[in-house]
């Protein structure tokens, strides 16, 4: 099953994208895709639901604003450091552990809406990414588990303001929690939709230009992993966004460095997860 949202800001709808590729609008059901969905089951009771109101659910149009693929979760984590080249780049040590950093929910924006280069910005930099997000509770979970406690995954847009991370203190969650910088989306699809989550090729270009082109069999620490070990130090929650890391290619490992300006096209994918395409505007 594939899951998305749409419609304008704070008066999004749920959809479910069918098998032939036709959008269906499903608030009906009326539920959001929020921790309270994913921890009663709702995947399934969606899919039971649809056997008998499929024919009554309204077609969406292909030209309406699609929002992030679930509401509001309680946390997006996300992994730094996490594939080997991407390290590499960075001129950063191999992690050991996986490094671990919160990103502002308020920063939770649509697949396609325009990214918001912050004011005072000068290093606005792209990292596509893939995502999961947690069907249920997770606490102290073994790495065997581990895999039972994702409800499914989608494709993330980890924008970073690199001197706000890295020169302004060493906190990297003021350069990656800015308004618009985690676009999700366009749709989460269920584990069954995906394949095998550690070979998918990833990509992203910058005004067409081919910046990131990846897999994510070059990750250091795997799902389960990162499931596992997140686990250990937090409770995550159903609804929760995971977020794996970039591979190379990113605009802070080129030499000289190149980041976003007003304008540029930023257009990313992952294999059997979609595709995004935002805007660079600058904040007024």
């Amino acid at each position: 099953m594939k899951l998305f949202r749409f419609g304008e800001p704070t008066k999004e709808k749920t959809g479910i994208i069918l098998s032939d590729g036709k959008k269906i609008d499903v608030s009906a059901f009326g539920e959001d895709y929020n921790e309270n969905f994913f921890a009663t089951n709702g995947i399934p009771r969606l899919a039971d639901w649809l056997e008998t109101n499929l024919e009554n659910c309204a077609e969406v149009a292909d030209d309406i604003r699609l929002a992030s693929c679930v509401a509001r979760p309680s946390k997006i984590i996300c992994i730094g450091l996490n594939y080997a080249k991407h390290a590499l780049e960075s001129s950063m040590p191999k992690p050991t552990e996986p490094v671990v950093f919160l990103k502002a929910s308020s920063a939770l924006c649509g697949p396609n809406d325009d990214v918001i280069i912050p004011k005072n910005s000068v290093k606005t930099d792209w990292e596509v990414e893939l995502a999961f997000v947690i069907g249920k509770k997770a606490s102290y979970v073994s790495q065997e588990d581990a895999m039972n406690y994702i409800a499914g995954y989608c494709l993330h847009n980890d924008y970073s303001e690199r001197e706000f991370q890295l020169e302004r203190g060493g906190q990297w969650a003021k350069g990656k929690g800015c308004d618009t910088f985690a676009p999700l989306g366009p749709f989460l699809a269920t584990i069954d939709e995906v394949g095998d989550p550690q070979n998918l090729r990833l990509w992203l270009k910058v005004n067409d230009e081919l910046l990131q082109d990846s897999n994510t069999d070059d990750m250091i620490f795997d799902i389960s992993v990162i499931v596992s070990y997140l686990s250990q130090f937090m409770t995550l929650l159903p609804g929760d966004v995971i977020s794996t890391g970039t591979p190379a290619g990113v605009g802070l490992g080129f030499k000289p460095p190149r980041y976003l300006k007003a304008g540029d096209i930023v257009e990313l994918g992952i294999e059997n997860l979609g595709t995004q395409k935002q805007t660079a505007v600058a904040y007024v």
